[in-house]
């Protein structure tokens, strides 16, 4: 058993990250997901498995206890307090509810994968959200895989329910209680809270005729296909909280929409992931790494994970995406 802890202490740690089992599946992972709805839009009718059926019920709980923190009425400069209540809740409550809803994980799993999804919703000191929480979901989800409560027969919806549904969580937290953004570069970063929803949400539009990427910038597009596409409904989302032009507050999303392709955004996306987001030490000293998650060198590469903890067919899905994963071109510096 590995003691589950963080293992990034300075920046000389990173290269045992990049090239670490747990980099390898959790890359393996974002990529799998990616695959998994190249042109299937968020609104797509699924027939949802009973366990992401559980699972969203998990999720709608954690929105309950939302409900029932109301913000403290004191002005609050960095953030409202009360989401340090909230944030409280989850840490008390959530163990029972995954240990119930995942029965058949063993102990030392469960803890690991609570530790995931209570990081995942922000920092209750600093009252801030980014994408080093956002990255502790995808590990949540990622963990599920691994310990096959889901399946590649689950995998869309894993992106199009179970993640959109995230969504929807944590920008009702970052508007409740004003959360500050984690690490913002400001206008020269992506956005200011999410990163991976650009990745999928660009899936989602590969092999749209009808949707070229220059059109995401105009605000008619994006209400009428804001709840069709992840990727306008984040666009949806930063044109609500910021104010003035587009170009101005969102350079880099000004600059993607340049791209012909949303192949090539997606492609350019992933690369710009690795590099902003998995090769920056400030997130990644935050993060856990134990059983599910193992930070030992990665010998032979290999997709997301191994067969002795997932299933052949669901590993059939994953081998076919590194191929994808090579060259990928600059989409901000074109």
């Amino acid at each position: 058993m590995e003691e589950f802890k963080t293992r990034v202490k300075n920046e000389s740690d990173m290269d045992a990250w990049e090239s670490s089992e747990a980099y390898d599946d959790y890359i393996g992972f974002i990529t799998a997901m990616n695959k998994s709805v190249y042109a299937i839009p968020s609104n797509k009718t699924l027939t949802l498995s009973i366990e992401i059926s559980q699972l969203l019920n998990v999720l709608n709980t954690i929105d309950d206890w939302i409900t029932e923190v109301e913000p403290l009425k004191e002005s609050c400069r960095f953030g409202n307090k009360a989401f340090s209540t909230f944030y409280n809740l989850l840490k008390t409550r959530l163990p029972e509810i995954l240990s119930k809803e995942l029965s058949s994980v063993d102990q030392p799993n469960i803890i690991e994968l609570t530790a995931y999804i209570v990081d995942s919703f922000g920092n209750p000191t600093r009252i801030d959200y980014g994408t080093g929480h956002e990255m502790s979901f995808c590990m949540f989800l990622c963990g599920l895989y691994k310990v096959d409560v889901l399946k590649q027969s689950d995998s869309k919806a894993t992106v199009n329910v179970l993640f959109s549904r995230y969504l929807e969580i944590v920008r009702r937290l970052q508007l409740r209680y004003q959360m500050e953004p984690a690490g913002s570069h400001g206008a020269w970063s992506l956005d200011d809270y999410q990163f991976v929803p650009f990745i999928w949400g660009s899936a989602q539009l590969i092999e749209n005729p009808d949707f070229n990427p220059n059109l995401f910038v105009d605000e008619k597009c994006v209400q009428q296909f804001k709840s069709k596409y992840m990727f306008l409904g984040c666009i949806d989302f930063i044109m609500q909280v910021k104010k003035g032009l587009f170009h101005e507050h969102s350079n880099q999303l000004w600059n993607i929409s340049g791209v012909q392709s949303w192949n090539k955004i997606n492609e350019g996306l992933i690369k710009m992931y690795k590099k902003e987001v998995l090769g920056k030490f400030p997130i990644i000293q935050h993060v856990p790494f134990g059983n599910l998650f193992n930070f030992k060198q990665c010998i032979k590469k290999k997709t997301f994970a191994t067969p002795s903890v997932m299933k052949t067919p669901a590993l059939s899905l994953l081998e076919k995406l590194k191929k994808t994963d090579q060259s990928v071109p600059n989409i901000v510096n074109k």
